[in-house]
């Protein structure tokens, strides 16, 4: 199912800019599974969410990103999980590519797992999806020259950036889960998405109550992809 945004990219990268915006609208005030006490089970597992605004909870409270509901849903499933979240609101996959080593170098030791979530402000600014992917190929190598395993985490272009830029921009995420041996969520915002009342107002974020669904829709893959304890 294709992404189906009609916005200018303009538009696209003005909310996803580090400029303020209007409050989100409130989240679903019923209790959440992912949000009970559950007990530490096992081997910590630490997880790098590495990404853009998508990861790093743009115009949410602290606890209602992605990384920290993905926590305890994973906790839930069994699994030990500290999530780091590593998103940077407003980050292309250049910068991103830039700051990965970095990133890895500070940490107290390396992550048993890394989702890597960007290429959407690359999007939003109508760069080439070459350029995309060779950014996204050069974090992969920096990841795989560290023995850290990989979860893709893939984005689609809307319709109105074009035929041609859209089939591009589309294969590049399956193309580069093959070339690497990775697995693949193919389209983060896929539970969302087409759902307004999931989303900001600026119809490219999820509200709290859109995490949620996200992290239910993806869960069950991030969990496969965490490796056993030896």
């Amino acid at each position: 199912m294709a992404f189906g945004l009609v916005l200018v990219p303009v538009m696209f990268l003005a909310a996803c800019s580090n400029a303020d915006a209007p409050p989100a609208p409130e989240a679903s005030t019923s209790v959440s599974p992912l949000e009970e006490d559950l007990p530490v089970i096992g081997p910590e597992r630490t997880i790098l969410a590495f990404g853009d605004s998508l990861f790093a909870g743009y115009n949410l409270g602290p606890d209602e990103g992605y990384p920290e509901r993905l926590e305890p849903a994973l906790r839930a499933k069994g699994i030990n999980a500290r999530v780091i979240d590593a998103g940077v609101s407003g980050d292309t996959s250049a910068a991103g590519r830039q700051r990965i080593a970095f990133v890895l170098d500070n940490l107290d030791s390396p992550p048993h797992l890394a989702l890597v979530e960007l290429g959407g402000n690359d999007l939003l600014r109508g760069l080439p999806p070459a350029e995309t992917r060779a950014n996204i190929a050069a974090i992969l190598d920096e990841l795989k020259a560290r023995n850290i395993p990989v979860l893709l985490v893939g984005m689609r272009a809307p319709p109105n950036m074009g035929a041609q830029f859209q089939a591009e921009f589309d294969a590049l995420y399956p193309a580069l889960a093959q070339e690497y041996g990775v697995p693949l969520v193919p389209f983060f915002l896929e539970a969302v998405y087409d759902k307004p009342a999931l989303m900001l107002d600026d119809r490219i974020h999820p509200n709290a109550e859109g995490i949620v669904q996200i992290v239910g829709a993806t869960v069950d893959q991030v969990a496969a992809a965490v490796p056993a304890a030896d």
